[in-house]
């Protein structure tokens, strides 16, 4: 099976192409230097010469406070660059797969959300991936989007990376209490999408560690498991003002995974325990 990743320079595509390889198939990554996805021709081109027998696309502008002021180019990646790529899928008969995000919806409640609840993104960054999605559907009869959140993995920066780097000089933090969802580790969810691209069960899902936390409960794990003496103060959202509003509720449901026969992903404090392995700390 030859599958071309978008996004391999960052943290998901990284690891999405190294599980393909670990599996034998034929893996194709590219980063923005390689391929510039805002560019329809290119695009078209690409795929064309490539004849994948599958799309798995990752990339993304992802810098959420910043889209709030760079909204013309976070459209052009976000929107844009995924919709030139659901049509080369289409024209050359492969499968596609999109990765989104837990920004598409308000973040409203506190019951984890489905995949068929109704979007309502409360920044830019997510109205754009939900338009992606839209976009998404609407070229493809049948597609994959997988809807993850607070994603961690070796490659690129991450919240552990931030929190690990903090410990060295300080020995207490503020950290968000009142934000609750869950960490995705890309190892565990890369074998999860590699799995699912080798079948038809298309549609929405949601991928994430199981388990829930706030961000100041995941510091603390963080800071437990790293053998790091640093305390967490858990702070309101309204104390750590950022330019782009942050959903409270970013719980996922992820039953469509079971009722289709995934597997779930380990619960987000073995998958944490793992990565700070593999981080060598």
């Amino acid at each position: 099976m030859k599958i071309f990743v978008t996004g391999y320079t960052g943290q998901l595509g990284c690891d999405v192409v190294k599980e393909g390889q670990r599996r034998g198939f034929d893996m194709i990554g590219v980063g923005q230097k390689e391929l510039d996805i805002t560019k329809e021709k290119d695009v078209d081109a690409y795929v064309t010469e490539l004849k994948p027998d599958a799309i798995i696309h990752c990339a993304a502008y992802t810098a959420v406070d910043q889209a709030e002021e760079q909204k013309e180019t976070c459209w052009d990646v976000n929107v844009n660059g995924t919709r030139y790529l659901a049509k080369a899928a289409k024209a050359s008969g492969a499968k596609f797969m999109f990765i989104s995000t837990d920004y598409v919806f308000k973040g409203n409640g506190t019951e984890p959300f489905l995949e068929s609840d109704e979007a309502d993104p409360v920044n830019y960054y997510g109205y754009t991936k939900y338009e992606a999605e839209k976009a998404v559907s609407s070229i493809l009869d049948e597609a994959f989007i997988v809807r993850i959140s607070w994603v961690f993995g070796i490659n690129g920066k991450n919240f552990i990376k931030t929190m690990l780097k903090l410990a060295e000089s300080h020995d207490q933090v503020n950290v968000v209490g009142d934000q609750i969802g869950s960490p995705t580790y890309t190892f565990d969810l890369a074998r999860l999408l590699v799995d699912m691209i080798q079948t038809e069960k298309y549609g929405v899902y949601h991928a994430t560690n199981e388990g829930f936390c706030s961000w100041a409960e995941f510091a603390k794990e963080i800071f437990k498991q790293a053998g790091k003496k640093v305390k967490v103060n858990a702070i309101k959202t309204e104390e750590y003002p950022t330019k782009a509003v942050r959903p409270k509720n970013s719980r996922l449901s992820k039953q469509k995974l079971r009722d289709n026969g995934f597997d779930p992903l380990r619960p987000w404090k073995k998958a944490l325990a793992h990565y700070l392995k593999e981080l060598g700390v």
